[in-house]
C-alpha cells in the first residue's frame, strides 16, 4: 500500500524549509552487508536530559494489555529486547526473529478520529512498536496484517507535554523494510527494500524526492550539513550505501555506529523555540543477523549489548530488565544482567476526539 505524489523539487524544498519543528529529531538506517549481514540503527533524539530509558526482555507468551478504552490483548508470538522510554513506551527494539522496531517522530501524523460506528478496539502509539514485535517474524507479515487495519492507533501526550505524532519504520533479518505512517488519517505504507532511511518532517514521500535531489549532485561533491531531517536523510542515504558491505559482523555494527553517530546531534546543542534541535540522548544498533542488540548512551563512554541467541524467552518467563536509568556507566555485555521487574503499563491516550 503506498500513495505517491509528484510535486517540483523546488516546492519540496521549500516545504521542508517551511515545516513545523517537531520535538523528537531521530534518525533511522538499514545496512546490507555481504551474506545476509543486516543492520539497522537509529538515534534518539529528544530537547529534555532524560526519557527514564530502559532495557526490556519480554518472553513469548506475555499478554499485553493496550490500556485503551476499547482495548486489544494479545499473547507475544516473539520473544524481544526493547528500549522504553517514560516507562511508559516501547521506543525501539528486536526481537527474536530479528525483526526491528523504531518509533520516530512526525510532526505530520493524523490518526484516524473516532467515529459513530466504529467499534475497532484501539492502540495507542506507546504500544504500536511492541505490537509488531510481539506478533511478527518479518516486514511482509506486518504489512499483511497491519494494512487491514483492524485497529485504529490512537496517539498520546508525552510526560512533557508534546503530543505524541510518530511514524514507524520496521526491517527484518532479510533487509526488508516498511515505513508505517498516517497522513490526513489513512494509513500510508512504503514497503520494500529500498526504503532503508527514515527520519522526521516532511512526510515520506517527500523525503525519498529530496533523497533522488541529492542523489543526482552525488554525495563526493556536497552533502547537506545541518540539523534538519531532510538533510539527516541525504547523509544517511549516501553514507549507508557508499560504506564498505562486508560480511564481518563487527565491523559491520562498527559501520553503523558510525553512520548514526554523523547524523547525531551534539550534547549542548539546542536552540530556544525548535526543540527538534536536540541532543542525541541514545543510540541502538541491531545486528538481525547473530540477534545482537546494542544500546549507547551519549552521556556514557561505553557501548551495552544483549545477545538474544542466548536469553531465555521461554513462555512463562518474567519480564525482565537492565536497569539503565541513573546508570550511565554500564558496559559490555549485558545478556546475563536482566532482572525480574513488574510490568508497566503503556502510556494512555486521549481517546475524547
Amino acid at each position: 500500500m503506498q500513495r505517491t505524489f509528484t510535486l517540483g523539487i523546488g516546492a519540496i524544498l521549500s516545504m521542508a524549509l517551511a515545516a513545523p519543528y517537531a520535538a523528537e529529531a531521530c534518525s533511522r538506517a538499514v545496512y546490507f552487508g555481504e551474506d545476509g549481514q543486516t543492520v539497522t540503527g537509529r538515534t534518539m533524539d529528544w530537547f529534555v536530559s532524560d526519557m527514564d530509558t530502559n532495557l526490556w526482555l519480554y518472553p513469548r507468551g506475555l499478554e499485553r494489555f493496550s490500556n485503551t478504552a476499547t482495548p486489544i490483548i494479545w499473547k507475544a508470538k516473539y520473544g524481544s529486547v526493547v528500549t522504553t522510554i517514560y516507562e511508559g513506551a516501547s521506543a525501539d527494539g528486536m526481537n527474536e526473529a530479528g525483526l526491528v522496531a523504531n518509533m520516530l517522530y512526525l510532526a505530520e501524523s493524523e490518526y484516524p478520529p473516532a467515529t459513530e460506528g466504529d467499534t475497532r478496539p484501539t492502540l495507542p502509539i506507546s504500544a504500536w512498536a511492541q505490537y509488531v514485535l510481539d506478533n511478527f517474524a518479518t516486514t511482509a507479515e506486518a504489512v499483511e496484517a497491519l494494512g487491514k487495519e483492524e485497529f485504529r492507533i490512537v496517539p498520546i501526550t508525552a510526560p512533557t507535554g508534546e503530543k505524541g505524532t510518530v511514524h514507524l519504520s520496521i526491517s527484518d533479518a532479510t533487509g526488508d523494510s516498511a515505513i508505517f505512517e498516517y497522513i490526513g488519517g489513512k494509513l500510508v505504507i512504503h514497503h520494500g527494500r529500498e526504503f532503508q532511511i527514515m527520519t522526521n518532517s516532511p512526510t515520506y514521500d517527500q523525503q525519498l524526492a529530496l533523497a533522488a535531489y541529492w542523489k543526482n549532485i552525488g554525495g563526493s561533491v556536497m552533502l547537506p550539513g545541518t540539523n534538519r531531517a531532510a538533510d539527516r536523510f541525504a547523509r544517511m542515504s549516501y553514507y549507508i550505501n557508499e560504506a564498505t558491505q562486508t560480511a564481518d559482523p563487527r565491523r559491520a555494527v562498527a559501520t553503523v555506529f558510525s553512520v548514526m553517530r554523523n547524523v547525531s546531534v551534539p550534547i549542548g546543542i539546542k536552540i530556544p523555540g525548535q526543540p527538534n534541535i536536540a541532543d542525541t540522548l541514545w543510540l541502538t544498533v541491531s545486528d538481525q543477523k547473530n540477534r545482537i542488540y546494542y544500546y549507547q548512551d551519549t552521556n556514557s563512554p561505553s557501548i551495552i549489548w544483549a545477545n538474544l541467541n542466548a536469553l531465555d524467552f521461554s513462555e512463562g518467563s518474567l519480564p525482565r530488565k537492565v536497569q539503565l536509568d541513573g546508570n550511565p556507566d554500564l558496559a559490555g555485555d549485558q545478556t546475563a544482567n536482566f532482572q525480574p521487574a513488574e510490568l508497566f503499563k503503556f502510556m494512555s491516550p486521549d481517546e475524547s476526539h
